[in-house]
């Protein structure tokens, strides 16, 4: 009966040094997207989110809407369901606008009915329809979609009057529907002017249904006053005393405070309607929007943080989930490292790696993961990224070994063990200290807990103080890579004494 349990237990000791000499490394896979969300982000520069595939929450490129600048007067991307001037310069009194994402820039646009006067702003006294007086260079921008283009039809209105001379004076801004283009009407708006009124018409046909851009501006250092369509210059006269660039400046002078009003009495949708404190002839041109391009031509990327994973890690592949159309691309790069601190833009170096296909040479203890999304040439089409999953090996911790002993002697110890069962171990530490589980003695000859003892399986500390009681373990580190060592044996004791042999 004896010899059959040590038979058995024979068989199950080889069983188990057979199979810890198969285990050398673990294959993981961490989750970035999909069910585990984006919070692993670190930087998002041009990006968003939107649906992607099994409704996971996913990354896409921002539409290309404006930005407010230190020369923005009133900026409104309507990109949500309450509408809000981006610079804080004007207030929303009525509004009669829809929400709508039928955009051409942002996330949103404003559908006006053509009823119950649209949206009426009023102005602070840092806006230029918030105050009296001098109102400079500006720029008057917007994106408009028509449903009719009947006649008559009113974008934008304000409406006061001025005192000249004693006399009360109409003042008047409007852009209205006139035989299908769109005219610019301004009444005792520029000062000494030979005309109270200027009229300006387009001469682009306005399509219903069709997105155009609409920029008026007026630079106050030579009086020129230009509308373009969608970048074009459609009319331009200049407001000088002689009607020529080398007359005298008539500037545009604001009398009693109004609201802004507008889709008053328009039909269609609005998008991104901005104005600026600056001509759009000069370099400012930049500031708005280019072309008919809904996502950025640059794109744009989101960046992971450093990811902990353990030593000596590999990073085999990637795998993402994603919706690419024709002549869009999302391209990914890896780095990694045994600590992220000093980590900056360029260091370490990024690795440019292809989804469902194999890494070499990316290491480490932390990962790093960026992705870079890019539209068609036409900026018409965004890639969508819905997950990403990276699959990477971990090195096992070794096991500890499974006998330890201990002898003391004159002022040393000697600490004995097995090997370890486990083939990827490729040495030990000893670990010694005064307390139970606390291994931070110093006083050893041979070293600080842990003394690194190499692939042997016995050592004696010396210089220790006879009658201490002195506690350790030992555990094994990896051959692949020495920082990595398994957990801790049981653990012995023992007192040095001047009564024993050394």
């Amino acid at each position: 009966m004896k010899k059959m349990i040590d038979m058995k237990n024979l068989f199950l000791f080889t069983s188990l040094c057979l199979a810890s000499s198969l285990v050398f490394a673990s294959q993981t896979t961490k989750i970035i997207g999909g069910t585990n969300g984006w919070g692993e982000l670190q930087e998002q520069v041009g990006v968003t989110t939107g649906k992607g595939y099994y409704g996971y929450e996913a990354i896409q490129l921002v539409t290309s809407t404006q930005e407010s600048t230190d020369a923005t007067d009133l900026l409104l991307t309507f990109d949500g369901k309450q509408i809000k001037d981006s610079t804080g310069h004007y207030t929303v009194k009525t509004n009669n606008l829809v929400y709508t994402t039928d955009a051409v820039k942002g996330r949103g646009a404003a559908l006006s009915r053509g009823v119950n006067r649209g949206l009426a702003l009023e102005g602070s006294s840092s806006s230029i329809f918030g105050k009296s007086g001098l109102t400079g260079a500006f720029t008057i921008e917007f994106w408009m979609n028509p449903s009719i283009a009947e006649n008559g039809e009113t974008v934008i209105s304000w409406r006061s009057s001025i005192s000249v001379d004693g006399d009360s004076k109409y003042q008047t801004i409007s852009a209205s529907f006139f035989n299908n283009h769109l005219r610019w009407e301004f009444n005792n708006i520029f000062s000494k002017y030979e005309s109270d009124e200027i009229i300006m018409d387009g001469i682009s046909t306005l399509v219903p249904r069709k997105w155009t851009r609409h920029t008026l501006s007026f630079d106050d250092t030579n009086g020129l006053l230009e509308y373009c369509v969608d970048g074009r210059t459609e009319a331009l006269m200049y407001v000088t005393t002689s009607k020529h660039e080398n007359g005298t400046v008539c500037y545009p002078v604001l009398g009693v405070k109004a609201d802004l009003e507008i889709c008053p009495e328009f039909s269609g949708r609005i998008d991104n309607f901005r104005i600026d404190h600056r001509p759009f002839h000069l370099e400012s041109k930049n500031l708005y929007a280019t072309g008919n391009e809904k996502y950025k031509v640059d794109g744009g990327k989101i960046t992971t943080n450093p990811i902990m994973v353990s030593r000596a890690a590999t990073l085999n592949r990637i795998d993402a989930l994603m919706d690419v159309p024709p002549q869009t691309e999302v391209r990914f790069y890896v780095r990694s490292g045994d600590n992220c601190y000093g980590w900056n833009d360029t260091f370490p170096a990024w690795k440019e790696v292809v989804s469902g296909q194999e890494i070499s040479g990316v290491t480490g203890l932390y990962f790093q993961l960026s992705a870079e999304l890019l539209p068609d040439g036409g900026g018409s089409k965004s890639p969508v990224l819905s997950e990403i999953k990276m699959k990477y090996t971990e090195q096992d911790d070794p096991l500890p070994p499974f006998t330890v002993n201990v002898e003391p002697g004159n002022e040393c110890v000697t600490i004995s063990w097995s090997y370890s069962v486990d083939d990827t171990a490729g040495g030990y530490y000893v670990y010694y200290g005064n307390k139970s589980g606390e291994y931070l003695g110093v006083a050893a000859v041979e070293g600080a807990s842990p003394v690194k003892v190499g692939n042997k399986t016995s050592i004696k500390l010396t210089g220790l103080k006879n009658g201490t009681i002195y506690y350790f373990a030992v555990s094994a580190y990896s051959k692949v890579d020495g920082r990595i060592s398994g957990n801790l044996s049981k653990e012995v004791y023992a007192r040095p004494s001047a009564r024993l042999k050394k």
